[in-house]
């Protein structure tokens, strides 16, 4: 089957190329070729659509790459009432992302084939973009005790994982690093030291949390972990990645590693990027883990973003139900969404802004994270087509009723961006397809 896209600004390692995007039976043939199409583009860019065949008109739009999140919760099995597969999953195609790594808080935990093979069960029978699971790194995602079945899940996941809590014991990480090494894994770390938590912990220990009596998560409790890991890592050679960074010590350190030669890489989210604790507002829509921290960590993780210490940007995707982010800081559980926010709100303030150029956005949220997870599809010449289109003049207000994901929580709710998705591919299908007359 030949598709084309036609008259849209393709996204390509030499900068965006003007012209045709030819898909033959799902792969990118022909990059920015002439008129492939053999006519004029049939529909307006405000009705485009595809049907029997004709080309699909991106006059006015760009092409992008379909953008990889490598920490995405998508619930199940075990936790369906706050999302499934299937919604989690058209999230990711409605925000323009094509593949996904989900992580392993679940039930059963994935640590071992058998309860792996729960949620690949669901994945194969309802997922809309690419998903490649985690496994645990530990039995039960304890963050104790026993390592999982690393070599016997190996060949199925994208790396290990205790997403969640971090590997308490020192032993048992350098343990899992070892053996990840031999399989050709990463091990990929939530880093946090329980010894440094206080109960009730629930925002960043700094300003906002002093001047309303809330229990604070310092900074050091991340840190510390990073800290360990980057010595075990290079003492192991494992390949080590750092989930959702968010303190200025946690980017120092990696930095310093990867000077070393530390096989390191790592990721922040959005909203560690464009907000701190001088945003906060007493809802839970506001609580993550890590939570959003001080200004100066706020600076320092866009400097690393810059420099390339931060290698790409995650959501950490994490929805919970109405009820329990109602309960204001204190009480919500920890863990906004982001699928369909992240383009948009980067986009916005990092490109538009002046901080970084959409090329490197685009590295930061595909090309990067695809190369580094080592996933298939993408927007060169010979590979199966994940793409994205976008709108990037289009302009709108993020409203979370309208998201496609069960979470509503998110703190970018009311921001006025720009940079809309219209259409997303996977292998050369269109799982996706906004309707203009949504908004």
């Amino acid at each position: 089957m030949r598709q084309i896209l036609t008259g849209g600004q393709i996204f390509s390692k030499d900068g965006f190329l003007r012209g045709d995007l030819v898909i033959e039976d799902g792969i990118v043939s022909e990059i920015g070729a002439g008129d492939a199409s053999g006519g004029n583009p049939v529909v307006s860019k405000d009705n485009f659509i595809r049907c029997n065949g004709n080309p699909i008109d991106c006059r006015g739009l760009s092409i992008l790459p379909g953008l990889v999140d490598v920490h995405v919760h998508l619930r199940e099995p075990g936790f369906s009432f706050k999302e499934t597969i299937a919604s989690g999953t058209a999230a990711a195609a409605a925000g323009g992302v094509t593949a996904v790594c989900s992580m392993p808080n679940l039930d059963p935990a994935p640590d071992n084939p058998e309860h792996l093979e729960v949620q690949r069960a669901a994945i194969r029978k309802d997922a809309r973009v690419r998903v490649v699971p985690f496994g645990c790194i530990t039995k039960g995602q304890r963050g104790t005790g026993a390592l999982a079945d690393l070599e016997g899940m190996a060949p199925y996941v994208a790396g290990f994982s205790d997403d969640g809590r971090g590997v308490q014991e020192d032993a048992l990480m350098e343990q899992a690093m070892r053996l990840a090494k031999r399989l050709d894994r990463p091990i990929v770390a939530h880093c946090e030291d329980n010894r440094l938590l206080c109960p009730g912990g629930c925002i960043h220990a700094g300003r906002y949390a002093a001047a309303h009596g809330l229990v604070g998560i310092s900074s050091e409790s991340e840190w510390r972990q990073v800290e360990r890991d980057l010595k075990l890592a290079a003492k192991t050679g494992c390949r080590y990645h750092v989930c959702h960074v968010s303190t200025k010590e946690s980017v120092a350190l990696i930095r310093q590693a990867k000077r070393a030669g530390v096989a390191v890489s790592c990721e922040t989210a959005p909203h560690y990027l464009l907000l701190c604790e001088d945003d906060l507002a007493d809802e839970g829509r506001f609580k993550m883990n890590p939570p959003l921290r001080s200004a100066a960590d706020r600076e320092a993780l866009l400097e690393g973003l810059c420099d390339g210490t931060i290698d790409l940007i995650a959501t950490d995707h994490a929805p919970h139900t109405a009820e329990e982010k109602s309960r204001r800081l204190a009480g919500s559980l920890m863990g906004v969404v982001g699928l369909e926010t992240a383009f948009p709100v980067l986009y916005t303030k990092l490109v538009r802004g002046g901080v970084l150029s959409l090329a490197a956005l685009v590295e930061k949220m595909s090309l990067a994270p695809r190369r580094l997870f080592r996933l298939p599809g993408g927007l060169e010449k010979g590979k199966q087509a994940d793409l994205a289109v976008f709108d990037l003049d289009r302009e709108y207000i993020v409203d979370p009723e309208r998201f496609y994901s069960m979470g509503r929580a998110t703190p970018f709710a009311g921001w006025r961006v720009r940079g809309e998705s219209r259409m997303t591919m996977v292998k050369g299908e269109v799982v996706w397809q906004r309707n203009t007359q949504e908004r």
